[in-house]
């Protein structure tokens, strides 16, 4: 029998991020991965910090992203400090360009809703766009600013998190598979894994697209669903984009080393993580779109990730019906993005202390229902 304070199920950036924060404040902490931490979507993300870019309205998830963004710099710096490992964090910027008038009105409809909520963009023409980022194709005829979105590298987040939440005294379990969380009388108990038990009187589920199956959460199977996207990254001369680019269709994000990565599909395919010629298809297209000097770019890797994904496209962060027992996952698009606020709130609550930020929207129940 293995006994821990709190047991965090999933070692990829929430599980780990959590992980860190709980072991700071000398909790005694044990994180469950079945392969190595960060090997499903964190690592195949593109590490977009698009609070701004990726927003569909204002609302109480906006003001969540928004949060979550102004705490990178002190976020990648502490991770720094911490591990020697530098993550990559640009506040870069990111650039949503127009391909004609039908473009123009859906960015147009972007401005509109972001300047009443007082939040700072610019808008340019397509010859304004391309004094900001010189490779953008001619056909651009127009594009917006978000001066405040950024980039991280996630893998390198990855590496950083973990790493941290090790120095803090976390402990990691691999190699085994969690068959159910145990519970008596409404309590967390611990969790029952493949060849061992664990006794823990607090559990938080952070398994990404795998957490509705993880037995005794409570949540329906089709809870919290994979998504599918597939990426493509090619080798282009160093400084080709400096910022990312927010298509209609997909980005494309830059990397220190000359990287561009270009994604992303989105697809319900389960959990076959397949790449297919379609999906590599369109996102070659829309690189050569975007940057048509991309056309004798060698292809250095391609991949695909599934991502964490709820009907109403919101996360789940908090409490649920078993006392102990947590969970922190449906971050679909924007799990790099939340990484630092989802553990900070997850790290409140567990210590009894009333989070920055109103999880009601966020609550477990609305799915378990």
């Amino acid at each position: 029998m293995i006994r821990a304070e709190i047991t965090i199920i999933g070692g990829g950036v929430m599980g780990s991020a959590l992980a860190r924060e709980l072991a700071r404040t000398g909790r005694d902490v044990l994180v469950l991965e079945k392969a190595v931490p960060g090997a499903e979507a964190s690592s195949a993300a593109a590490g977009i910090l698009g609070a701004q870019a990726e927003a569909e309205g204002p609302g109480h998830f906006l003001d969540l992203c928004l949060k979550s963004r102004e705490l990178f710099p002190e976020f990648a710096a502490a991770l720094k400090e911490e591990t020697g490992v530098d993550t990559g964090f640009r506040r870069s910027g990111l650039i949503k360009p127009a391909f004609g008038a039908e473009d123009e009105d859906w960015l147009n409809g972007i401005a509109a809703w972001q300047v009443r909520a007082g939040l700072p963009l610019a808008r340019l023409t397509g010859e304004e766009a391309r004094r900001l980022e010189p490779a953008l194709s001619r056909q651009v005829t127009a594009a917006l600013h978000f001066e405040n979105d950024g980039v991280i590298d996630n893998r390198l987040l990855v590496q950083a998190l973990s790493l941290a939440a090790t120095r803090a005294g976390a402990r990691y379990l691999p190699g085994y598979t969690v068959r159910s969380i145990t519970a008596e009388n409404g309590q967390v108990t611990g969790v029952e894994l493949d060849r061992e038990a664990i006794s823990s009187p607090v559990v938080c589920v952070c398994a990404g697209s795998w957490s509705s199956r993880v037995a005794g959460l409570g949540l329906p199977a089709d809870a919290v669903q994979p998504a599918r996207g597939q990426m493509i990254a090619v080798r282009m001369p160093r400084d080709t984009i400096g910022r990312v680019i927010f298509t209609r269709t997909g980005y494309l994000v830059p990397r220190a080393d000359g990287r561009i990565i270009s994604g992303s599909t989105m697809e319900f395919a389960g959990f076959e993580k397949e790449v297919t010629v379609e999906g590599l298809s369109r996102l070659t297209s829309q690189l050569l779109r975007v940057l048509p000097g991309a056309a004798g770019a060698q292809v250095v890797e391609t991949w695909a990730g599934l991502r964490p994904y709820t009907k109403d496209r919101l996360p789940v962060l908090g409490e649920t019906g078993t006392r102990g027992l947590y969970v922190s996952t449906g971050h679909f698009r924007n799990g790099i993005l939340l990484t630092p606020v989802s553990a900070l709130l997850l790290r409140q609550v567990i210590n009894g202390q009333t989070p920055d930020v109103d999880l009601l929207p966020y609550r477990w129940q609305r799915l378990a229902a």
